[in-house]
C-alpha cells in the first residue's frame, strides 16, 4: 500500500517506521524539517516539507495514488481539515485522524471521519487500521453501541447464504456491494468471490463477528 502520514512527532514517525518495515510505501509530510530526525536512518520511505493541510503540498507528497492518509499532527484542527481534504477532495480509500479530545473524536466519527483517540488507541493500532483488515468500521449510529462495518467475504463465505454471517439482534447484513453496484439483498442470497458486505453490529458482538469470518 502506498500511505501518506501527515506529522512526524513520537506517534506519526514511530507508526510510519512500523508501516515501511510491514513493507508499505510511505511518504511522511511534517513543516519541521527537522522532524524527520526521528524516523532514523533505516526508513526507506520519502518526505516532504510542508503544512498537511495545503493541497499542493499533498500533491508533492503524491496524494493523487496513495491507499492511506492518517494526520497525527499535534492539532485536533489541523488533523480533522487534513482528513477531510483527503477524503473530500483527494478521495484518499483510506483516512484516519488522530483528535487527542475524545468528545470531539465521537463527533468526528458519527459525521463519518475515522479518528483516533490516543487514549483509546496506540500507533500499532492504527498501523493496522490503515492497512488491510476484514472489518472497517465506517460510522457509529446513536449512542456508539451499533457500529455500520464493512467486509470484505473471506474464501470460507463464498456461495455461503447471507444468514451464516446473520446473528439475530447482534448481526444483520444491511447491503452487499457486488462488480461495483450495491444492493439489498433477500433471504437465501448467497455471497460471491470479491462481495463487499454492510453490516449493523451492536459493538459487544464484534469478536463473535470475527469467529463467524473465520
Amino acid at each position: 500500500m502506498k500511505i501518506i502520514i501527515v506529522g512526524c512527532g513520537r506517534v506519526g514517525s514511530r507508526l510510519a517506521r512500523t508501516l515501511s518495515l510491514q513493507g508499505h510505501t510511505v511518504t511522511v509530510v511534517d513543516k519541521d524539517p527537522t522532524a524527520f530526525e526521528q524516523l532514523g536512518a533505516s526508513f526507506k520511505g520519502k518526505t516532504v516539507t510542508g503544512i498537511g493541510f495545503d493541497q499542493d503540498v499533498l500533491k508533492q507528497a503524491g496524494i493523487q495514488h496513495v491507499d492511506a492518509l492518517a494526520a497525527v499532527t499535534s492539532s485536533d484542527e489541523t488533523n480533522v481539515v487534513t482528513a477531510r481534504l483527503a477524503k473530500r477532495v483527494f478521495h484518499v480509500p483510506r483516512v484516519a485522524a488522530r483528535v487527542y479530545d475524545p468528545r470531539k473524536a465521537e463527533i468526528y466519527r458519527r459525521l463519518g471521519l475515522q479518528t483516533i483517540s490516543p487514549v483509546a488507541l496506540g500507533s500499532v493500532q492504527l498501523a493496522e487500521l490503515l492497512s488491510f483488515s476484514h472489518l472497517d468500521t465506517v460510522a457509529t449510529l446513536g449512542s456508539g453501541d451499533v457500529h455500520i462495518v464493512d467486509v470484505e467475504i473471506p474464501p470460507l463465505l463464498v456461495g455461503r447464504s447471507i444468514n451464516e454471517l446473520a446473528v439475530n439482534s447482534e448481526i444483520l447484513v444491511v447491503a452487499i456491494t457486488r462488480n461495483g453496484k450495491t444492493f439489498l439483498p433477500i433471504r437465501g442470497t448467497s455471497f460471491q468471490d470479491g462481495d463487499l458486505a454492510h453490516l449493523a453490529v451492536i459493538s459487544s458482538s464484534s469478536e463473535q463477528l470475527k469467529a463467524l469470518l473465520g
